[in-house]
């Protein structure tokens, strides 16, 4: 553990740690979206500073956040880049499984271990072809033991993880749930992962190769999924869309002041002083404001139920996440297409990155349609349906 590992044990001291790798985050997003350059060394640094301890219980030598100070990180770190708070998912995960309780024992020992040295994880469910949710990567065993064979897309973050999670099919049928090393041998991560926006998420495939397996790096075969352990994930996704029309409301302000020019009608001497660029970028900023607002109702809804831990607060938490989804989304891609009325042609040069953030938005988005969302959240308050335990809400 590194010694700013040590001492950044408050919520306080964490953020102070982080914000010079914030501020360069910030300054080199637009030229790394062009270039397709990882940041490797900032997503490093954040994991060095103690930034998994955020929301880790005291007891555990973490700063013990609350649900919604961890979403207000999320907003700031997706602010300054919105590939890196969605990178960091997977290790946000793993910490709220140790909040929750979701795991216990040795195997919260062993996760626990990891996340105070540092560590950073990737995972993920998906694949490529078969019927939609179908898992196609086997657990087998051979003369030598366990191995699995298959390979997963959409891996976030997985080019900065030591540990990948996934699910694979056992001979019985059964889904189970394994952890590995990322540099156990098999285990190829690949950079192919190739959407219009969120590019450097490092998000690509992970192939398993014939890697070995043992006892303790399985879950539960056929876990059942249980409301709202997996809303957290859904959140961090809610606050990486507001962080997006955060960094839109911040590059409106910045090119008004510094690049753009008014119209040759305009009765204002200077873009900051037109009326009409001064409504557009209060558009832009309330949009930002409202996206944020959103994701912090729908945090303090999730920490309501773990105060609470009953069912009637945890489906409200659920549904409160999913409008939080829904809504920041909206207000995302609403501040990426207003963007561009604050000037004129100069803003679509691709020197200034702009269209960033409405393809960064516009990919964060497409990751769970937003009409199915939208029909559950009708379907709770018309009839009292709470949406399914499935993973997606």
């Amino acid at each position: 553990m590194s010694a700013s590992v040590a001492a950044a044990v408050t919520t306080a001291q964490i953020r102070e740690a982080i914000a010079p790798t914030l501020d360069a985050l910030r300054e080199r997003a637009a030229r790394r979206d062009v270039e397709r350059e990882h940041p490797y060394a900032e997503v490093r640094a954040l994991a060095d500073a103690g930034l998994l301890r955020y929301r880790l219980p005291v007891q555990d030598d973490g700063a013990g956040a609350t649900v919604r100070e961890l979403a207000e990180l999320v907003v700031d770190i997706a602010a300054a880049d919105s590939n890196v708070a969605q990178a960091l998912r997977p290790g946000v995960l793993v910490v709220e499984s140790l909040v929750t309780g979701a795991v216990t024992g040795p195997a919260r020992d062993a996760l626990l271990a990891r996340v105070l040295r540092g560590d950073l994880f990737s995972g993920t469910v998906n694949e490529r072809g078969g019927a939609a949710g179908g898992v196609q990567t086997t657990l087998t065993r051979d003369e030598h033991g366990l191995r699995i064979d298959g390979a997963k897309y959409y891996s976030t973050g997985g080019l900065h993880a030591q540990w990948f999670s996934g699910v694979a099919r056992d001979e019985q049928g059964r889904t189970v749930a394994f952890t590995v090393p990322t540099d156990r041998e098999g285990v190829v991560r690949l950079d192919d992962f190739d959407a219009i926006g969120q590019r450097l998420t490092a998000s690509g495939s992970t192939l398993l190769q014939g890697v070995r397996v043992d006892a303790a790096e399985l879950g539960e075969p056929d876990a059942p999924k249980r409301h709202p352990h997996g809303s957290l994930a859904h959140l961090v996704l809610a606050a990486t869309l507001a962080g997006i029309a955060q960094a839109a409301a911040d590059d409106a302000v910045h090119v008004v002041q510094r690049v753009a020019r008014p119209i040759k009608h305009s009765t204002a001497a200077t873009s900051v002083e037109d009326p009409y660029v001064r409504q557009v970028t209060g558009r832009i900023a309330t949009a930002a404001f409202t996206a944020r607002a959103q994701v912090v109702a729908a945090a303090e809804a999730l920490d309501r139920h773990w105060a609470a831990g009953d069912d009637a607060t945890a489906a409200a938490a659920v549904v409160a996440v999913a409008q939080a989804y829904i809504g920041a989304g909206e207000q995302a891609l609403l501040a990426g297409e207003l963007l561009f009325d604050v000037g004129g042609g100069t803003l679509t040069d691709r020197e200034l990155g702009l269209d960033r953030h409405w393809r960064n938005a516009r990919t964060v988005a497409n990751h769970n349609p937003r009409g199915w969302k939208a029909a559950a959240i009708g379907a709770w308050f018309l009839a009292g349906e709470i949406p399914p335990a499935n993973g997606l809400f």
